[in-house]
């Protein structure tokens, strides 16, 4: 289960461009932008990991926090000059930040449930932020997370 989490909370960590398109995405962006983003990922994995093991645990008042930290940035929108922002929108894909911003919305809602000791809501939105990770992947980084490419059909399929 945690390789899992790993795997699914990456969000996305280098370059978003589709398999053998030009360069986009956070290949894109400038390197100082690159890193930030580097820096936010790396964060957010080990949020994700927190929260699956306080999950497990049962100790919700260590989910609230984490969760509000991940709703709020850990690094970007902290980090970010005003030129960096609009950078960062014109350059990232749209999905990619409809993405964003779900993934910090059940961030949110994952604190918010996690300090009222909702455990069925706890699962749900921590669900929901890993769904949103695994949509991310699968379409902006099967580069670095191969499992998500489309398999290949075999031509001469023989029993």
């Amino acid at each position: 289960m945690k390789k899992t989490i790993f795997a699914v909370s990456f969000v996305v960590m280098s370059s978003l461009s589709h398999a053998d398109s030009n360069v986009s995405g956070v290949s894109a962006l400038s390197p100082e932008l690159q890193k930030l983003f580097s820096e936010e990922m790396i964060q957010l994995n080990h949020g994700m990991k927190d929260i699956m093991d306080a999950y497990v645990s049962g100790q919700w008042d260590v989910i609230a926090p984490i969760a509000k930290k991940m709703e709020n940035s850990y690094v970007l929108r902290k980090n970010l000059s005003r030129n960096q922002m609009h950078e960062l929108h014109s350059k990232l894909p749209k999905q990619f930040l409809e993405l964003d911003e779900k993934f910090h919305y059940y961030s949110g809602m994952l604190s918010h449930v996690s300090e009222k000791g909702k455990t069925e809501l706890i699962g749900f939105y921590f669900s929901k932020m890993s769904e949103t990770c695994i949509s991310c992947h699968s379409t902006y980084a099967t580069h670095k997370f191969p499992s998500f490419k489309p398999k290949e059909k075999q031509r001469d399929h023989h029993h």
